[in-house]
């Protein structure tokens, strides 16, 4: 690809994948570093993700995935999932990364600290829960664009029963819950929808410069 957004009119939501074309290690790292790189509130990061190969957790997913065969095809499965509760505990964990890497006391980091636990620990659950599955769509953004430059096809999904995701996956006693789905692969030459135009607004009608 020549530039970024010939990239992006070049990617599209992948329908049928080739299940026997799989991602190099190499462009996989890129692909994981692009997610870890991504922006997120605070620079907390209140996510983990997962990345599923294996075949026999994929088939459980599937019927509980509207069925979808991206699930079971592509090269890879990303399973995005959101902390439930972001705590002062977390925060503190967060901090000492902060604190280690840029090479400065954590005192140094109170005032910021205080800041912090006041703005997020003071949100309900169901409000922190909200807030943190939010951060997931930043990193699946990076994520549907790092691989268009490589690219890599992929489907963002949504379709699909979270609850049964946190069950087989484990994820409530994690303190996770499922918030976005990411298939990743190379697309199947019989999916008709890559032939399809790209469908969006006109700058006209999506854009106010005030």
């Amino acid at each position: 690809m020549n530039t970024y957004i010939e990239s992006l009119q070049w990617r599209y939501a992948t329908k049928k994948f080739d299940a026997n074309k799989k991602i190099s290690d190499n462009d996989l790292q890129i692909l994981l570093e692009s997610m870890r790189l991504s922006a997120s509130s605070y620079g907390l990061q209140p996510y983990h993700i997962f990345v599923i190969t294996d075949q026999a957790i994929r088939k459980k997913l599937q019927p509980v995935s509207w069925g979808q065969t991206q699930i079971v095809d592509a090269s890879h499965l990303i399973v995005m999932a959101n902390k439930t509760e972001v705590n002062n505990i977390f925060i503190d964990h967060y901090l000492e990364n902060v604190s280690n890497t840029r090479k400065i006391p954590l005192e140094g980091l109170n005032q910021y600290a205080d800041f912090m636990k006041s703005k997020v620990t003071s949100l309900t659950s169901e409000e922190q829960n909200t807030w943190a599955a939010k951060q997931n769509y930043i990193v699946l953004g990076n994520l549907l664009s790092a691989a268009a430059t490589l690219e890599i096809d992929t489907c963002p999904m949504e379709g699909f029963e979270a609850a049964a995701y946190n069950e087989i996956l484990g994820l409530t006693e994690k303190g996770l819950s499922a918030t976005v789905v990411a298939a990743v692969g190379y697309r199947s030459s019989e999916d008709e929808t890559q032939h399809y135009a790209k469908v969006r607004q006109p700058e006209n009608e999506l854009f106010t410069h005030l």
